[in-house]
């Protein structure tokens, strides 16, 4: 079946985290200062377990959903998650299992992971420079880490793999040029993604925002790009790629360029949560229903009301007002 929302758009992708924990501490997603040693994450016993994600994925694809991104938090903390992994791939009607981490972990995760079934990956790296990336990362963690998880990534076949570089005025601009060199002709997929004002304990100003118009316009001044149409309808990512053939690169302008007329993303939280925007103020308890043993059609029908009601269009509508509003975490529902 087709399950449309109120502005007619379909539900097509399910972001699922895992967890809510991370071994970073990056200043856009979890600043050190909020998400400290006393930091209250979720007990295990209130994430949703395995068994319980699979079901709900299940209801979710029996809807219209062909792609599952696993998320965190860092999914790859979530101890045995080769097991959802394989569980996943058992539902008939999902097309594509891919999942976003840090890099940090995927050295020694990436072969078990695609024998488990996953298809992808995409990694979040938002400098070659130790400092500029430490400094964000807040954790120390070397530039070098990452990289040999997406090697890894690469040699076990989790391909093609996305590099997702968040691009913040007066921090790490001034690297976007030595990005697109280096993974120029790797075959692997750069996206720049601008600043957003996801949650609200990351410090958003409009003016740390470097528009992924002027990034295109840098980067093809030295290298030309021509536009590639979209891989489907509601790619969040505007498509180029080099004329000289050497790959693509993707931008993901929530903040210049709305995509919301196209969203057809839903994101289930690590408690079972599910959310209709990355800038929800509220989620929906799905985890009331399974844990009291409520059947797979009452549980569909209350997915059925929750996404036939969202009307979400947040990016069309932000304002300073709206920038302030208590909105959930990233790294509570994944980007």
């Amino acid at each position: 079946m087709t399950l449309n929302d109120a502005r007619n758009r379909p539900l097509h992708d399910l972001r699922v985290s895992v967890t809510d924990r991370c071994n970073f501490r990056c200043t856009y997603c979890m600043p050190k200062e909020v998400f400290g040693r006393d930091f209250p994450f979720l007990p295990r016993a209130e994430l949703l377990t395995f068994e319980e994600i699979t079901r709900l994925a299940r209801l979710f694809v029996e809807r219209g959903v062909e792609k599952i991104r696993l998320t965190g938090g860092e999914p790859l903390l979530r101890r045995n998650i080769e097991e959802l992994i394989a569980m996943l791939r058992g539902i008939d009607g999902l097309r594509d299992l891919t999942l976003t981490t840090n890099g940090s972990l995927l050295a020694r995760k990436a072969e078990a992971l695609r024998e488990a079934g996953l298809q992808r990956v995409t990694v979040s790296l938002d400098s070659l420079d130790d400092a500029v990336f430490t400094a964000m990362n807040d954790m120390d963690v070397p530039v070098q880490r990452v990289l040999d998880g997406i090697e890894a990534a690469d040699r076990a076949g989790l391909r093609p793999i996305k590099i997702n570089m968040v691009v913040k005025r007066g921090t790490n601009d001034q690297h976007v040029i030595d990005m697109a060199r280096y993974f120029r002709g790797s075959g692997h997929i750069l996206r720049f993604i601008e600043f957003m004002d996801v949650g609200h304990t990351n410090g958003w100003k409009m003016d740390e925002v470097v528009p992924a118009a002027d990034i295109i316009r840098t980067i093809s001044a030295e290298w030309p790009l021509e536009p590639v149409d979209p891989n489907y309808v509601g790619e969040v990512a505007n498509r180029y790629r080099y004329i000289d053939g050497q790959g693509e690169i993707g931008l993901i302008a929530s903040v210049t360029q709305s995509f919301c007329s196209a969203c057809t993303r839903a994101r289930l939280s690590a408690e079972g949560k599910l959310y209709t925007c990355l800038f929800a103020t509220h989620g929906h308890d799905f985890r009331a229903l399974l844990r009291a043993g409520d059947t797979d059609e009452g549980i569909g029908q209350f997915l059925d009301r929750v996404w036939r009601a969202r009307s979400d269009r947040y990016s069309d509508l932000r304002s300073s007002y709206a920038a302030d509003l208590p909105k959930v975490e990233m790294s509570y529902i994944g980007g």
